[in-house]
């Protein structure tokens, strides 16, 4: 195998690629990129055997064939290069060395035989559409921060993708919950998405479809089958496994008879709870909301740090309350709410409320309550 490529080209692939390599495995072959030169292309595939990432890049090929390199060693040598430079990659020692060159800069890595990757079988996906990278941005940007991080709960270890209708109107419906408070957000359901099964795409895969679709606007077309999703647009290919669980029936999670509205402004709200949950302790986070006609006093006490108060003036007319809430989860959906004014939909106390953007009917979020 013989080829020269552009640095940048090279090193915007093999961020790609090298980010789906786990830093730590037992099987060396998983710490390599599967490098195939084919016509005028370069293929970088990379894998850690639940997800698996492929990317296409022009390159002037000298002499096909395929070799597998170190993805982090590559990537670090490649990024160190300087801009605009030209990069020489070939196999020798009958593919036992990868030789990089590029000006004065020379290396030699060890590579393994392109035969030891993973073979990738190619699973059949009965269902098939496509979704606009917008969607697919506000879907994931929406859910994913409440994403359960609890290895246990694995079937909360990622966002549950389904299609559904609200008040009528098919949606695609993405929902994430770490038991402490659950995000809903719903985009246009796309043509072919109506008998899709409901999955768990994990988390994992999740961040590197976010992190990829950051760079296109293209479409992206979805494969999907009870155990297997994939994604492609531009020049690359994404494929998971999907978590084999069943994810709990999160509408018993959404509280009916919230009758209390309270409608705040949302950066004043957020600014509000970052200034006073200064003074709470790192473990509980806690802060309560004293809520009046017309205003609401936010608190938080620590017998270490003292005690801190704000009122703000909100919108609220029903019977004065408390309930407590943990501030980095407040922040969180304040955080995610485009629109000026975030409504709350309130019981008591002790029950869950529910949050909306006043503006945007698609997001919808649940927080349980805390005592304080």
């Amino acid at each position: 195998m013989q080829l020269t490529i552009e640095r940048a080209s090279l090193l915007r692939s093999l961020g790609h690629v090298q980010s789906v390599v786990e830093r730590r495995n037992t099987i060396p072959i998983l710490n390599n990129v599967l490098m195939e030169a084919g016509d005028g292309i370069i293929k970088l595939t990379a894998t850690d055997m639940e997800l698996v990432i492929s990317e296409t890049v022009a390159a002037e090929v000298g002499g096909q064939g395929a070799i597998t390199a170190p993805a982090h060693t590559l990537y670090d040598i490649v990024r160190k290069l300087p801009d605009g430079a030209q990069v020489a990659v070939e196999s020798v020692d009958g593919d036992g060395q990868l030789a990089l060159h590029s000006g004065r800069s020379n290396f030699q890595l060890a590579a393994l035989p392109p035969a030891d990757f993973p073979a990738l079988g190619e699973e059949e996906l009965p269902h098939h559409f496509v979704l606009p990278a917008a969607d697919a941005r506000a879907l994931i940007d929406q859910t994913r921060f409440a994403i359960s991080t609890e290895e246990t709960r694995y079937y909360l270890n990622g966002i549950y993708l389904h299609a559904t209708a609200r008040d009528g109107i098919p949606v695609l419906r993405a929902v994430a919950t770490d038991g402490h408070r659950l995000a809903r957000f719903d985009v246009p359901l796309p043509d072919g998405a109506a008998d899709i099964p409901g999955v768990i795409v994990p988390r994992k895969m999740v961040n590197e479809w976010r992190k990829l679709i950051d760079e296109t606007d293209s479409d992206i077309e979805i494969g999907l089958s009870d155990a297997k999703i994939a994604l492609a647009f531009d020049d690359t290919m994404l494929t998971s496994k999907l978590i084999d669980g069943t994810f709990p029936d999160y509408q018993r999670v959404v509280p009916e008879g919230n009758e209390k509205i309270l409608e705040v402004d949302c950066r004043m709200f957020a600014d509000a709870v970052d200034r006073v949950s200064t003074i709470s302790t790192e473990k509980s986070r806690a802060v309560k909301l004293v809520l009046a006609a017309g205003s609401m006093t936010l608190s938080a006490t620590s017998i270490d740090h003292g005690h801190a108060d704000e009122e703000i003036e909100v919108g609220y007319d029903s019977e004065a309350m408390e309930i407590g809430f943990n501030s980095r989860y407040l922040l969180d959906i304040a955080e995610r709410i485009k629109g000026e004014k975030a409504s709350f939909r309130l019981g008591d106390g002790s029950s869950a409320a529910i949050v909306s953007d006043v503006d945007d009917a698609n997001a919808l979020y649940v927080i349980m309550p805390m005592r304080v």
